[in-house]
């Protein structure tokens, strides 16, 4: 039997990147809505970053809530849900006028909404469908983060110009659900083929050799396991690491002597070679040890803050940035990927989900660092300096992870005759 020329995982993985692009733009690209949603509420910038930074945390709680949910419900229908809340939520926002309706509406439930169809939602599709390309596979859904946001910010900008934050803001709502919806019902498709996408000779490898399907582990059992808490603290500090420099990394070149276009620039450049940095790293990721990928991200991102500190021209900053790039958005599809080899795609959603609850608590704490950090210390050495050593230390630990082809799962019981 001919292997089809083209296989439908693809197909998923196309339409997961688009809603990846769409919902991580949105969640990201807050920084056009901020101002107009101040002088329009009349909220102050303390009140409104405080909605925000709420929404952050949300978006990370509701995460492990859709892996569980996928692995309850399917995939189709936990993204058709999250489209009902982003409808109702950005509705909802649009109306409300007082701080606690905006905060319900565009901190939780938007985030909630947002949550629900991002990464989380798609990752345990695509590891069903795929097992010799899969870090490929999910490395698109890094692509789809950076082009979001690299595409979102100017577009949203664009628009709330022109026609102002609330009719944007259900513009996106239409645009999204006219995407997700048709993904959802047409796309995406829990059961994969029996093979995936091995190779011929690959599926008749794995016939001859007979082996019982696995049994994984269940997840009370996964989540004390060293490879989740390794994972765990690798995402902690990717987290940390990315949510600082998008908040405060502009401020900090400034602050050493960067006008601000050479400061967003050098910020820029990074998500700019993110892009393509991804799908080197994606098939490198299904070549060589996944660790190892993780490992090296891991190493460069964190000497890369350290670079940005010291940096004193113009092309120090752009070749400090393009360096970091490469592996700016490698982290995330990699640990997902391990998490899928080690723990089973059957658990892969939910672990990614609690996992990635790391992330954004790291996000929220690298802000607050940042901030107070330089009002005590009139230096920006304690809040990057830490992301810098957070960064060695989850090389480090990352490096320690199970190889590829080492699993938890256990051996089903043999039948009975």
């Amino acid at each position: 039997m001919t292997q089809q020329r083209w296989y439908f995982g693809w197909n998923i993985v196309a339409a997961a990147t688009l809603l990846t692009l769409l919902t991580v733009g949105m969640r990201l690209g807050i920084g056009p809505f901020f101002l107009p949603m101040s002088q329009d509420l009349g909220f102050s910038r303390s009140l409104l970053a405080g909605i925000i930074a709420i929404g952050m945390l949300c978006y990370g709680l509701a995460m492990p809530v859709a892996g569980y949910l996928v692995g309850r419900i399917g995939t189709r229908a936990v993204l058709l849900i999250g489209t009902v809340i982003v409808i109702g939520s950005s509705v909802w926002t649009v109306m409300a006028r007082g701080p606690v309706g905006f905060l319900l509406s565009f901190g939780v439930l938007l985030s909630v909404g947002l949550g629900f169809t991002s990464p989380v939602a798609l990752t345990p599709v695509i590891s069903r469908w795929f097992t010799r390309q899969r870090g490929m596979a999910l490395f698109f859904l890094s692509t789809g983060s950076m082009a979001g946001m690299a595409l979102m910010t100017p577009l949203l900008t664009f628009f709330i110009d022109r026609a102002g934050w609330q009719a944007t803001l259900l513009g996106f709502a239409a645009a999204f659900t006219l995407v997700t919806v048709p993904a959802a019902l047409f796309v995406i498709r829990e059961e994969a083929p029996p093979g995936t996408d091995l190779l011929p000779e690959q599926i008749r490898q794995r016939q001859m050799a007979g082996a019982a399907s696995p049994e994984t582990l269940r997840f009370r059992e996964a989540i004390w396991t060293s490879p989740f808490w390794k994972i765990v603290l690798g995402l902690f500090a990717c987290g940390f690491s990315m949510n600082l420099l998008g908040t405060h990394g502009v401020p900090m070149l400034m602050d050493h002597g960067y006008d601000a276009m050479t400061s967003s620039m050098g910020v820029g450049i990074i998500g700019l070679v993110a892009i393509f940095g991804t799908l080197v790293l994606g098939r490198l990721s299904d070549r060589l040890p996944r660790r190892n990928i993780l490992g090296t991200i891991y190493l460069i991102r964190g000497l890369g803050f350290f670079a940005l500190l010291v940096v004193g021209t113009h092309w120090e900053l752009y070749i400090a940035a393009a360096i970091g790039g490469l592996v700016w958005a490698g982290s995330i599809a990699s640990s997902s990927a391990i998490l899928a080899d080690v723990y089973g795609v059957r658990l892969v959603g939910l672990m990614y989900g609690m996992a990635y609850l790391g992330h954004q608590v790291g996000a929220m704490l690298s802000t607050w660092l940042g901030g107070w950090g330089f009002e005590r210390f009139a230096s920006h050495w304690p809040a990057f300096g830490s992301a810098g050593v957070l960064l060695l230390i989850a090389a480090g630990v990352s490096i320690s992870l199970p190889g590829k082809g080492w699993s938890l799962a256990r051996p089903a019981p043999a039948a009975q005759a």
